[in-house]
């Protein structure tokens, strides 16, 4: 398939750029495989889920992994630590790119500053910093932000509710719409609430440049599936319970796991998982999930879930209702 059957235009305006309070008002759209849809709203997920079945989210946590530093000429330079190779020395997307060669050194506040020790393709470097750079994120490091949101949010607007795991440089926003209070009306219903982890990086967010999609590859990123969490997927589905995904980030790492008869494991390591159509699912049945940028790599995985032009026939919907697009926006159940 090409990468032109999952482009769709959308107005700017339909690009959210603050979250709704509280979190689970905002909308939610629910597709069915027969190509009905339903229009609700987030708190109304629990009428959709079945006791029995099971809830899996990820509980990441992003880092304040984006320093603002200047080189020595005074320019501006923007980095975003990606993968850490040693206490020092990390792997980067900066911006602008052009303007850190090898050898050019930035400065931090604090008396934090690197070099260039290693040029990359696609604005990626190798920086070396004076000090390990862990203990300076907290004061210097900004939560980074998706560049299409233009509005100054609040640090935790931008974190779900349950981040409990410190390694990602981008929330998985699908579980953004979560509160407390609905999390337990969830458990009330006798729904098991499960949590895995992956760390999301570039792998996740960098753009599809591929004519063909399926000669696209996915950075590896770092998951984690506990042996109890594995165990209790098993028993669920074993005795006929749904397995609910919140998130992509959720159907790639339990996916990655499962074997061909859909048995979960324990696993803690890396995943390059990418799906596309064509895929044969072993473990989800249902997925939350955000309505995601046209010809990425997410609005593949989705399509794969179900069909495309199911896909493309709920996004079309949800621009001409006016939902609200991408990170911070509204939400769909794909059934």
């Amino acid at each position: 398939m090409r990468i032109e059957d999952f482009d769709y235009d959308l107005p700017e305006e339909l690009i959210a750029q603050e979250p709704v309070y509280p979190r689970d008002h905002c909308r939610l759209m629910v597709v069915y495989p027969d190509g009905n849809l339903e229009h609700r709203y987030f708190y109304d997920l629990p009428e959709y889920l079945e006791p029995g079945d099971a809830l899996v989210l990820n509980n990441t946590r992003v880092k304040p992994y984006r320093l603002r530093g200047i080189k020595t000429t005074g320019a501006s330079i923007e980095v975003l630590l990606t993968k850490k190779l040693s206490d020092k020395v990390w792997e980067a997307l900066v911006n602008p790119a052009r303007r850190l060669h090898l050898g050019t050194e930035v400065i931090f506040d604090r008396g934090l500053r690197c070099r260039t020790i290693q040029v990359r393709e696609g604005g990626w470097r190798v920086l070396e910093f004076n000090e390990p750079v862990e203990p300076y994120l907290d004061e210097l490091g900004e939560v980074p932000l998706p560049p299409y949101i233009h509005k100054k949010i609040k640090p935790e607007d931008y974190q779900t509710i349950y981040a409990q795991v410190n390694g990602s440089v981008a929330a998985p926003t699908a579980g953004l719409h979560f509160t407390e209070e609905l999390l337990e009306k969830i458990r009330k219903k006798g729904i098991e609430i499960l949590y895995v982890t992956l760390h999301v990086g570039p792998g996740t967010f960098l753009p599809v440049r591929v004519e063909n999609i399926e000669e696209h590859y996915v950075l590896p990123e770092e998951i984690e599936v506990s042996d109890e969490t594995a165990e209790a997927i098993n028993r669920i589905r074993e005795r006929g319970g749904k397995i609910v995904a919140v998130g992509t980030t959720v159907v790639r790492t339990l996916e990655s796991v499962a074997d061909e008869e859909g048995r979960v494991k324990g696993y803690k390591g890396k995943t390059d998982l990418y799906i596309y159509p064509g895929y044969k699912f072993k473990v989800i049945d249902r997925l939350v999930t955000n309505f995601h940028l046209p010809k990425s790599s997410l609005i593949i995985l989705v399509s794969a879930f179900r069909t495309r032009e199911l896909i493309m026939k709920a996004y079309k919907e949800a621009i001409r209702l006016r939902y609200r697009f991408y990170s911070l926006g509204d939400a769909m159940l794909l059934y």
